[in-house]
């Protein structure tokens, strides 16, 4: 009888806990991202990087840890990457989670405007992107977002990752 009521005990504080878990949010889920885009370009001048990385965020409460590697494939004159040299760059880190973000893939007045929202599918971020020589000081800073599926079904290929100034590409991506 006593291990019965133990057991009871037991089932009801876990119940509670998953109640009041779910009813007030008091744990909040992590969505959990990778990816791998071996370029992304798009904009004028040629403009091209590889970017590959992945994380968690939860854009309910704000929070993003994300980070991964990044270079410049061609010299990039314009835009947030402007002075960042073909073979230029070593990694990125988030400096927040956004809830969406307008975009365009080529930069061209006359490409209609497209926009990425925050879901568990697809991450909008402002990432730092650094050099190597900079340090801890940010080299850039620009939006970015990867997606599970193609966010510019208009533009041939597969279009699921794109850095604010160079362009869209195809990333192979994966979400929890």
């Amino acid at each position: 009888m006593k291990k019965y009521k133990i057991s009871a005990a037991i089932i009801t504080v876990v119940a509670l806990g998953l109640f009041l878990d779910a009813g007030t949010g008091w744990s909040e889920v992590k969505q959990g991202f990778g990816f791998n885009a071996e370029l992304i370009s798009g904009f004028p001048d040629g403009r091209a990087a590889e970017l590959t990385g992945g994380g968690s965020y939860n854009l309910a409460n704000n929070s993003v840890k994300s980070a991964g590697g990044f270079r410049c494939l061609a010299d990039i004159t314009g835009g947030p990457f402007s002075g960042c040299l073909a073979g230029e760059g070593v990694r990125w880190d988030t400096v927040d989670v956004l809830p969406s973000t307008a975009f365009k893939c080529t930069g061209d007045a006359a490409e209609a405007g497209k926009t990425a929202t925050t879901s568990d599918t697809t991450v909008v971020l402002i990432a730092d992107f650094y050099r190597q020589g900079d340090g801890d000081t940010e080299s850039f800073t620009a939006k970015m977002f990867v997606s599970k599926f193609d966010l510019a079904p208009e533009i041939p290929g597969l279009q699921n990752v794109w850095i604010q100034g160079i362009g869209c590409g195809a990333a192979t991506a994966n979400f929890n």
